[in-house]
C-alpha cells in the first residue's frame, strides 16, 4: 500500500482504500515546465470574500505561473468533518501541494500530518494551521485588530473615557479571533468600558446578530457607544440588530475585509470603518509559495519572514500590511488602488450618499 492510500485509510477509513490514484506520469512530477495540481480548501462561505476574491484569485495566479498545472477546489462550509475529507480527496487523487484555509485550525493538526506523511505538503493560508505546515501567508492579526481599535477611539473622540464598547470577536476556533482581539484591546483596555464581549460562531451574521440582541437586552441601546465587530459579516449583524431595537443613530461599528456590502454600509454612514487587506497580494504570495513547494524548492526562497504555530517553530512564511478605511479612505485605498469602481460602490440608491463623501463616478 502507498503512502496516499495509507493516509486515506488513517483519515476516513478502509473504504477510501478503492479510490484509483492519479497517474503520477508527467503532471505528478516536479519539474519547473510541467504540470501538477494544486488543492485549494477554503472554509466557508459566510464570509463574502473567499468565493468573491481569494478564489479566483488565487486559481488566476497559479495558472500564470504554472500554466500546466490546474486547481482542485473545495469549501467546507465551516464543517471540520467535510474539510478533512476534502484533503483526503484530494491526496489520494494526487494534488501535489495544498494551500489550506483551516476550517479548524486545531482540529486539522492530524489531517495535515497524515498529508504531510503522504509527501503532500500544506501552505496554510490567512489562518496559521497548527501542525507541520510547510509555509504560510497572511496578514498581521494583531494589526488588524489595533487599526479596530484605534478607529473606534477616534470615532469616539472625547467621548471615549465614558464610553461603554460591545467587543463582538471572531469565531474563537480560528487563531485569528484572538489575534484580532488582543490587537484591538492593546488600543481600547483602559481607555473605554468592555460593557460586554461575545464570541461569534462561524463569522456568520446571524450569531452576530444574535449576540447584538443580548448585548442590547443587557445593556439597553442607549448605553452602547461603540462596536468593535471583528469583520464585515459581523458588522452587518450587529447593525441589523441595532436597527431592529429601534436605534436610529447608529455608534461607530468596525469591520473587516472590506466587503462590497461593508464599503457601501460606510458610504451611508450606518459602518464607521473596515479594515482592507490586499487579497490580491496575499493570493499572489501562496500561489509563488504553492507552485514553488510543488516544484520541489525551498519554501524559505519566497518567505519574508517566520512565524511559530503552538505546535511547529520558524515557519517561512509572508505577512502582509493591513491598511484602515473610512468613509474619507474609500477612494485613495480601495478605487484607486483598482480593488472596487465607482460604479459597484454607487448604485442608483446610494448617489446622494456618495455623493456626500465625495464619491462621483
Amino acid at each position: 500500500m502507498n503512502t496516499r492510500r495509507r493516509y486515506a485509510a488513517a483519515v476516513v477509513g478502509a473504504a477510501l482504500l478503492t479510490l484509483p490514484l492519479a497517474a503520477c506520469d508527467g503532471g505528478g512530477q516536479s519539474g519547473s515546465g510541467e504540470g501538477f495540481t494544486v488543492g485549494l480548501l477554503l472554509p466557508s462561505r459566510a464570509v463574502p470574500r473567499w468565493e468573491h476574491s481569494d478564489r479566483p484569485l488565487i486559481e488566476a495566479q497559479v495558472k500564470k505561473l504554472c500554466p500546466a498545472c490546474t486547481v482542485e477546489y473545495a469549501n467546507a462550509e465551516n464543517d471540520v468533518t467535510r474539510q478533512r475529507q476534502q484533503m483526503v480527496s484530494m491526496v489520494t487523487k494526487g494534488a501535489k501541494v495544498l494551500i489550506l484555509d483551516a476550517a479548524d485550525t486545531r482540529a486539522l493538526r492530524s489531517s495535515i500530518q497524515e498529508a504531510r506523511r503522504a509527501g503532500v505538503p500544506v501552505v496554510a493560508y490567512d489562518r496559521l494551521a497548527e501542525g507541520p505546515v510547510t509555509g504560510y501567508v497572511g496578514f498581521d492579526g494583531h494589526e488588524v485588530g489595533r487599526l479596530q481599535g484605534q478607529a473606534l477611539l477616534d470615532a469616539l473622540g472625547k467621548r471615549a473615557e465614558d464610553a461603554d464598547v460591545v467587543m463582538v470577536n471572531g469565531d474563537p476556533t480560528s487563531p485569528n479571533a484572538a489575534l484580532y482581539r488582543k490587537g484591538a484591546l492593546s488600543v481600547l483596555a483602559g481607555e473605554v468600558t468592555i460593557a460586554r464581549s461575545y464570541n461569534t460562531l462561524d463569522w456568520s451574521a446571524q450569531n452576530a446578530h444574535a449576540n447584538m440582541s443580548a448585548a442590547i437586552a443587557a445593556l439597553g441601546p442607549d448605553r452602547i457607544d461603540g462596536v468593535l465587530a471583528a469583520n464585515d459579516a459581523i458588522a452587518s449583524g450587529v447593525i441589523s440588530s441595532l436597527k431592529s431595537a429601534g436605534v436610529t443613530e447608529l455608534p461607530p461599528v468596525t469591520g473587516q475585509d472590506a466587503d462590497l456590502d461593508a464599503v457601501r454600509r460606510i458610504v451611508k454612514g450606518e459602518q464607521y470603518m473596515t479594515v482592507y487587506k490586499p487579497f490580491k497580494d496575499e493570493a499572489s504570495a501562496v500561489a509563488a509559495m504553492a507552485v514553488a513547494v510543488g516544484r520541489g524548492e525551498d519554501p524559505h526562497d519566497r518567505a519574508t519572514t517566520t512565524v511559530d504555530s503552538p505546535t511547529t517553530e520558524g515557519i517561512p512564511s509572508v505577512l502582509l500590511t493591513p491598511t484602515a478605511v473610512t468613509a474619507e479612505d474609500v477612494e485613495p485605498v480601495l478605487v484607486d488602488r483598482g480593488v472596487y469602481t465607482v460604479a459597484q460602490i454607487c448604485p442608483p440608491r446610494l448617489r446622494a450618499a456618495c455623493d456626500r463623501v465625495g464619491l462621483t463616478p
